[in-house]
């Protein structure tokens, strides 16, 4: 094997081309605003669905420039009209939802096809469709007139539905973080700022993937490959032999976090590993490190934050959350972390005990866990996602997911053959109300991986993309597309699933029915839009539930030629392989939450934060060399500043939630009482009213976390644990 890390005078022209020529090799593309193919329906079929098998890139960036020069030419008269406006709604809301619907479907068909299928729609297509589609429906929340409209129709003395109530509230609170009551000097200062922001988290985004694709470590001995699943040893191989090798790591995460799962030589996993924590740090290399980036961040958002009216960051992210303030959230988390924490301690000592007991002479390192983690679980409990995938083959799993849909909230899913899709392997389905001829929805389903034509994220192997929403003004109903990488039919065998795929499938599914379920009328506040970010992902944690129920995983499982049940043994211990470790992972996410929440609140220096917080979080102590903050993309240069605790947010509201099916169940009473009233709540509702209210409507109390505590076995206090 060959061990290899940074050589910083290897790379150093590699980074500057990256770093400096990336927006001359296509981020910079000048638009066609009218092109030959602008016709109103030339991406639809007759079908009224997307025509997608006839679809390319020159129609989709034609039909875009045309409909977002409609669309800013549309707010622009809307505005002029807004001066003399009696009722907002019927003179400004409702167009403005009319022409979001034409610009939303072919924005969300640029997605499908980028994520469906990136021949048809590369990257740097997308981001042209993408950037121009976001900049027209800006228009809306960045006018003054619209946004004075909203203002003035809350403060009328009348009576608002929730729905209309939340639609103002929506178009006052754009307004207000996009700084339209902000003058002067302020103003300009808010725009410069901004400015600066945009190039600062593409600045950042940019070192961390040339370190992602620098590092890499080569494999000559088949027997470090001996326990890779065959996906894995596909993907690293170099050549066009698996078999033999030589195989690559690298860092990027469909790699690299299965590679320290499975990967027996500890050297090659420190290697790794340390490679992984010092990305962007002046450890490695000085001209991809991103700590000036980081600081110049966390102070332009601290400042935009101020001249909005906020104390802090992480006080203006509140305003878009379920949980309201930055108090709220660490209440509600330390009651999470003191169980947690304490079941921590035990994990490692167990672990510990456990690789020792199998040769292994060395105390438990960050580079271990992942290895022994998954040895242990095994071990204890017979669990191997890849062995128990013949007991799960995804026509059985999508059939048994569907009829408990059907079920519990009384729907027929019916595939429809008549419609273009954008590869042979993708269906559709339209899904019918329990009382209606016609269909209320439809959705896409592409379910298998093709090598080159799907972006593949290892945490994060499906997609849910809202294509159109409902919207009563123009009497359209919502269309979705979810899209997977599962392994697709070979050899006569069906598409098997690991036990962790079933869950993405079903989380996702869960995720769409909000979408395609919504009573509401405004597309703005319909389904999934305008759901608070905390909130966002509940229903799809909500499904994932039903995965350790008795009755549902044998409905879903057996073996794919024999039909034979998921044995005994595997069903009785899928709970106790939810809570495996469940207090070292769970501390590891409540710790990347406050690290978020703390820069984003505080000025204190990144180092600085981490070192105090650590040893609350964590049993194993802290390498003086990491420098994780620095490659934590999600909060830095994506959408997810303040905003990270979301994850574990949505799991604890998911928890209680389904707790209410658990105590029907136990009590002998009606669950499908329960699925409707989830129904009527959470999926119907969507948007047009605060998560808050909906939680208390289905609930009839506010959230805990105890039932989260329940599922993942943890307990109150460490006295409790039985060894």
């Amino acid at each position: 094997m060959a061990l290899s890390f940074f050589r910083s005078s290897v790379i150093s022209r590699h980074v500057k081309r990256q770093l400096y020529q990336k927006r001359n090799s296509g981020y910079v593309v000048l638009i066609p605003e009218i092109g030959e193919d602008a016709d109103k329906n030339t991406l639809l079929s007759d079908n009224g669905l997307p025509e997608f098998d006839d679809i390319s890139i020159e129609k989709c960036i034609a039909t875009i420039s045309r409909q977002s020069l409609e669309y800013e030419n549309g707010v622009r008269q809307i505005e002029q009209s807004s001066q003399n406006c009696k009722n907002a709604f019927n003179e400004i809301f409702q167009p403005l939802e009319k022409l979001d619907n034409q610009l939303e479907l072919t924005w969300g068909m640029a997605k499908t096809l980028y994520l469906g299928n990136s021949s048809l729609m590369p990257t740097k297509s997308y981001i042209q469709i993408h950037e121009r589609a976001h900049k027209a429906r800006s228009a809306k929340f960045n006018s003054y007139p619209i946004y004075q409209a909203a203002v003035d129709e809350k403060n009328r003395l009348k009576k608002l539905t929730d729905e209309e109530q939340r639609l103002l509230d929506k178009y006052i609170l754009e307004g207000k973080l996009n700084g339209l009551d902000v003058k002067g000097i302020k103003r300009d200062r808010l725009n410069n700022v901004l400015a600066a922001l945009q190039k600062e988290r593409q600045q950042f985004r940019d070192k961390v993937n040339i370190a992602n694709k620098i590092f890499t470590s080569n494999i000559t001995d088949p027997e470090v490959m001996r326990e890779f699943p065959p996906s894995l040893v596909k993907s690293m191989a170099v050549g066009n032999d698996p078999e033999r090798g030589p195989w690559k790591i690298t860092l990027q995460p469909h790699i690299y976090e299965p590679f320290m799962e499975y990967c027996s030589d500890r050297e090659l996993r420190w290697n790794a590993w340390q490679a992984h924590v010092q990305r962007c740090s002046n450890y490695v290399n000085k001209e991809i490190e991103t700590g000036n980036n980081l600081d110049s961040i966390r102070r332009l958002r601290g400042e935009q934050a101020q001249i909005l009216g906020y104390e802090t960051f992480a006080d203006m992210s509140m305003e878009t959350k379920m949980a309201g303030s930055v108090e709220n959230v660490y209440t509600i988390f330390d009651k999470l972390l003191e169980s947690a924490r304490s079941m921590q301690d035990v994990e490692i000592e167990l672990l510990q005990r456990f690789a020792q007991e199998r040769g292994f002479d060395f105390k438990l390192q960050w580079w271990d866990i992942p290895y022994w983690q998954r040895k242990q679980k095994w071990t204890l409990y017979g669990f191997d996602e890849e062995k128990i995938r013949k007991y799960f083959p995804l026509p059985r799993v999508i059939t048994s997911l569907f009829n408990l849909c059907s079920t519990l909230f009384k729907i027929q899913i019916v595939e429809r053959s008549d419609v273009h899709t954008w590869h042979k392997d993708v269906r559709f389905y339209d899904v019918y109300d329990g009382t209606s001829n016609n269909p209320i929805a439809g959705f896409y389903l592409d379910p298998y991986a093709r090598q080159d034509q799907k972006i593949r994220v290892y945490d994060d192997a499906g997609w849910h993309i809202a294509i159109r929403n409902k919207c009563g003004s123009t009497n359209t109903l919502p269309l979705s597309a979810l899209i997977f990488n599962f392994q697709a039919p070979s050899e006569g065998k069906p598409s098997l699933l690991s036990f962790n795929e079933v869950g993405v499938l079903f989380q996702r599914f869960g995720h769409s029915l909000r979408h395609m379920l919504t009573k509401a009328n405004y597309s703005e506040v319909a389904g999934l839009s305008n759901v608070e970010w905390d909130a966002a992902e509940v229903c799809g944690q909500v499904m994932t539930h039903w995965l350790y129920d008795p009755h549902t995983i044998r409905a879903i499982s057996g073996h794919y030629s024999t039909d034979e049940p998921l044995p005994d043994d595997i069903l009785k211990n899928l709970q106790n392989i939810r809570g495996h470790m469940a207090g070292y992972n769970l501390c590891k996410e409540l710790y990347l939450s406050r690290l978020d929440l703390e820069m984003h609140s505080k000025k204190t220096f990144w180092r600085d934060i981490v070192r105090e917080m650590w040893p609350k979080y964590h049993a194993l102590p802290f390498d003086k060399y990491d420098s994780h903050p620095l490659s934590f993309t999600k909060i830095i240069s994506e959408e997810w500043g303040a905003a990270y605790y979301c994850r574990i947010w949505s799991r604890m509201i998911a928890a209680d939630i389904y707790s209410t099916f658990e105590e029907a169940r136990a009590g002998d009473q009606d669950i499908l009482a329960v699925g409707k009233r989830y129904r009527d709540t959470f999926l119907a509702v969507g948007g047009s009213c605060h998560p808050s209210e909906v939680f208390r409507r289905f609930r009839g109390r506010d959230p805990s976390p105890h039932a989260l505590l329940k599922n993942l076995g943890l307990p109150k206090n460490v006295t409790e644990i039985e060894e």
